[in-house]
């Protein structure tokens, strides 16, 4: 077996592998978004081809649904979930980062810890605390939930970008005068700009996709998209087109941010491993 033949078919099975894993991957997501502009009757059949409809999108913007309310909450939640987490996050991952800290280690992992812990285990003590301050069905619950996901995830992932700038760029804005916050405002933030947009987006998904803890805390005014997606049931059972329909406004916002910040979001994912 020649060298060219081994080459040729090494490129031939790798092309055919990253074809079957982009097919594994897209189908899925082709057919719940085709899901959504079918009617009732062709979701349940197998043919590619459909004649394309916005009913379902009319139909879940209409009340008892009125999924346009639950997108209106998701995303005032998130955002203000995360003007608030990367800031405290920030600011932490440097003293972290740049400080040496009594019992720096233990707190720094007590911090990565709270990770581990399964939602099911805070839903309960969430509950009463929202329902005894009055908080149930409120922004205010949901943010201060996803803050005490987000923000420690935040501050480990942020850490590793801010290991990676030089102390010497620092030190020279400290002997020019520069107080500390400054040398965080005009170096730190613009040096590690692509971890923070990394760690905007991976928490601003977390805030997006939270379901349990929203079903819990939520009822009626605060509800979010992902707790709308139970909504769509009916004598005749669930009705997949207009799941398929709040799948593809859930999965807008997610593929509008890759679109806008894709450079600065592959940047951030390689450069905090460099050390």
């Amino acid at each position: 077996m020649t060298v060219r033949y081994q080459s040729r078919l090494f490129g031939a099975t790798q092309n055919a592998l990253i074809l079957f894993i982009a097919a594994a991957i897209l189908i899925p997501i082709y057919w719940m978004v085709a899901a959504g502009f079918k009617s009732y009757a062709e979701v349940f059949e197998a043919g590619w081809t459909f004649t394309p409809t916005l009913e379902n999108f009319r139909a879940i913007m209409n009340p008892p649904y009125e999924i346009h309310k639950k997108f209106f909450n998701s995303t005032v939640v998130a955002i203000v979930t995360i003007a608030i987490a990367i800031p405290v996050a920030t600011l932490s991952a440097y003293s972290f980062s740049r400080f040496r800290l009594r019992y720096e280690k233990s707190i720094f992992m007590a911090i990565i810890a709270t990770q581990f812990v399964p939602s099911i285990i805070l839903v309960l003590p969430f509950f009463i605390l929202f329902r005894d301050t009055g908080l149930l069905d409120t922004w205010a619950a949901l943010i201060l939930v996803n803050l005490s996901f987000v923000t420690p995830y935040a501050v480990w992932m942020i850490k590793g970008f801010i290991d990676a700038i030089p102390l010497d760029t620092e030190e020279a804005a400290l002997v020019d005068g520069s107080t500390r916050l400054q040398v965080i405002k005009n170096v730190v933030i613009p040096m590690a700009a692509p971890g923070l947009i990394t760690a905007s987006i991976f928490c601003f998904i977390i805030c997006w996709n939270e379901f349990l803890l929203a079903l819990i805390v939520t009822s009626k005014d605060a509800v979010t998209l992902p707790v709308g997606l139970a909504m769509f049931t009916a004598e005749e059972g669930d009705l997949w087109q207009l799941i398929s329909a709040t799948g593809v406004l859930i999965m807008l916002p997610m593929f509008a941010l890759g679109m806008i910040i894709q450079k600065h979001f592959i940047q951030g994912s390689t450069s905090g491993a460099v050390r």
